[in-house]
This record gives C-alpha cells, sequence and structure tokens, in this order.
C-alpha cells in the first residue's frame, strides 16, 4: 500500500475496463500505456513482461484484453509496485498478474530469484524514461519515471534481450524524435522491427513512435502507416477511441 503521506486517486482505464489507484504526485498514467498494451502482441498461454511498470497501467490493459496471459510487472519503486500488485487484485487479474519490487538494471541473479529466467518470456514491453536530464521535475518519482540517464535506453534493452526467448518480441514506446537511438538500441540482437508513429492530429508531426522487434530476428524493417489520436476538430479518431476505450489491438506488422 502507499504510505499515508502519498495520497492517491482512483482513476478509470480503457473506458472504465479498469480502475487503478495511482499516487496524485509523480508521474501518472495516461494514453502511452494504452498504447504500449495494445501494440504488443501477446496470445493466451503466453508469458509477458513489462519493465518499468509503475501502477501496473499497461501490463494490466494487456491481460485485461488478452484473456489467459501471464504478466509480471516489474517495478523499481516499491510503493509504486505495491500499488501494482493492489491494483491487479482490485481488477479481479491477480491469478494471472503478479509485481515485483526489481530494478530494471539488476543482475541476471536478482531477476532468477524473482522467478524470471534467461530467455523464458514471449514478450517484453515498456515505456523507459525518454527526457533528457535537464529542467528535471522536483518530484522524485516524476524524475525517476520521465527522465533518462544516458545510456539508460540501451541498459532496458539489454534487460529485455535476457529475458526474451529467441524469436520474442519487445515492444516499446518512445519520443519519436528518438527514433534514431532506438534503432542503435536495436541494431545487435533484434530485427522485424516494425515502426508505427504516433500522431496528434492530421498533418502534425509525429510524437510518439510504438515501436516492436523480435530477438535473433534477420527480417527487415518495416515502416507502417500511423495512428493519428484526433481529427482536425480536436475530437478523438474512430482509431484511437477503439483503442483508448475499447482495448482494440494495434497490429505492428506488415500483414
Amino acid at each position: 500500500m502507499a504510505a499515508a503521506a502519498d495520497p492517491t486517486s482512483e482513476d478509470a482505464l480503457l473506458g472504465g475496463k479498469l480502475v487503478l489507484r495511482q499516487p496524485l504526485r509523480g508521474h501518472r498514467f495516461g494514453h502511452d500505456a494504452v498504447l504500449l498494451a495494445a501494440a504488443t502482441p501477446a496470445r493466451m498461454g503466453e508469458h509477458a513482461i513489462e519493465l518499468g511498470a509503475g501502477v501496473g497501467a499497461a501490463g494490466l490493459a494487456l491481460a485485461r484484453r488478452v484473456e489467459g496471459l501471464a504478466v509480471t510487472l516489474i517495478e523499481l519503486d516499491p510503493n509504486l509496485a505495491a500499488l501494482a500488485r493492489e491494483n491487479a487484485a482490485r481488477n479481479t487479474l491477480a491469478d494471472r498478474v503478479r509485481a515485483v519490487c526489481l530494478d530494471v538494471a539488476a543482475p541476471v541473479a536478482q531477476f532468477a530469484d524473482a522467478g524470471l529466467a534467461l530467455d523464458s518470456a514471449d514478450h517484453v514491453l515498456m515505456n523507459p524514461p525518454f527526457n533528457a536530464p535537464h529542467n528535471l521535475s522536483p518530484d522524485q518519482a516524476r524524475r525517476l519515471a520521465h527522465a533518462a540517464s544516458p545510456g539508460a535506453l540501451a541498459q532496458w534493452i539489454d534487460t529485455a534481450a535476457r529475458l526474451l526467448r529467441p524469436q520474442g518480441a519487445l515492444t516499446l514506446i518512445w519520443r519519436a524524435d528518438g527514433l534514431a537511438e532506438v534503432l542503435t538500441a536495436l541494431a545487435s540482437g533484434f530485427g522485424a522491427i516494425a515502426i508505427m508513429p504516433v500522431y496528434p492530429r492530421p498533418a502534425a508531426a509525429a510524437i510518439r513512435v510504438l515501436v516492436s522487434a523480435a530477438k535473433t530476428s534477420n527480417a527487415p524493417l518495416t515502416l507502417l502507416p500511423g495512428l493519428v489520436l484526433a481529427g482536425s476538430d480536436n475530437k478523438p479518431s474512430a482509431q484511437a477511441e477503439a483503442v483508448l476505450r475499447d482495448g482494440v489491438a494495434l497490429v505492428l506488422s506488415a500483414g
């Protein structure tokens, strides 16, 4: 449970299909978590691991969409990990979603102690911190969630590579202007990279990219049509509504 000094709110996700507790201060989940869950191509009977899960928004949204999927939520902050555990229970997903308090950069032995063996996951999903470490928020939780130290993305992708089975899928969301950094980090060990830009409005520059990649694959890169979140009237697009409210999947493949 969160400490008494850390007030929380209860907020709905996926049009009310999930209700999650989260701190009033610090990082709070938004569209990125739902988009990440929608882009993760998990199936019944598989195991997905979310790195940097916070209160579990993306991993729980994925579990809600995919019946019979086992999900492990990895979170460094013990208060957030406790909230993630509570959120799994309150949404009747605790039988197949668990939360582990662990650093993404922890050594292999600590992951093994948590029951997360090398080459064992079918999917890893993540929304790593992606802001440059300047003009930082005075709130520590927000800093940890948003500000990336040099090399952090490569570290997260290395951890994903360790956890994934051969041909296992990594799915991440990142700043659109940082796509080159993502591709560099994926260059050794991943292939079949698929990129879906996310646009706030028609004719606007992309603000995010959803990226999927397969471990040890040699398949070429695919640039997909983008997702437009709102029309020129600022009303949500039909596709965005289907994903953000109804939990419809986003397919990051050329097929």
